[in-house]
């Protein structure tokens, strides 16, 4: 999957447009419109609230953007990929898409994640799954240190 950005080009617009959920609660506890509203006031362009709006299923609301079924594709696998980080002694570092996989077939672990919804994003986004995983573990990876996901080197 090949990108118009480069990686660090496209890191700087994700750190310019994602959203301080410390700052910004509403989105993950259940009070999603507020926050929109929130948005909106805050002069956000109506193609990023769109695409916020549309990555919580609940809301309802269409993904059509490519932008909208990015952000819906790479959310959660995002945050299930932090988690498989969390509980290897090596982190993010030489993660692969099996591991992943694996963790994936245990519904004990992160057990509040819809596995669907990750292969959903990936197939809506038009990439193999496996390649998708990839990609965002590459992403993720490039940052390990500043997002604590390096690992502790010794057994968690």
């Amino acid at each position: 999957m090949s990108l118009p950005l480069s990686r660090d080009d496209a890191w700087t617009l994700f750190c310019q447009w994602t959203l301080d959920y410390e700052r910004y609660p509403d989105l993950e506890t259940g009070h999603p419109r507020a926050a929109l509203v929130e948005l909106e006031r805050l002069g956000f362009p109506d193609e990023v609230v769109r695409a916020v709006a549309s990555h919580a299923d609940r809301l309802d609301v269409p993904r059509e953007s490519r932008l909208e079924r990015a952000l819906y594709a790479v959310d959660e696998l995002t945050g299930f990929i932090a988690a498989v980080a969390y509980v290897r002694p090596e982190g993010i570092r030489g993660m692969t898409p099996k591991s992943v996989r694996k963790k994936l077939k245990q519904p004990s672990f992160a057990a509040a994640v819809d596995r669907e919804e990750l292969r959903r994003g990936a197939e809506d986004l038009g990439v193999d799954f496996d390649e998708h995983v990839a990609f965002v573990i590459a992403a993720l990876e490039d940052r390990a240190d500043e997002l604590g996901l390096a690992g502790s080197g010794a057994a968690a």
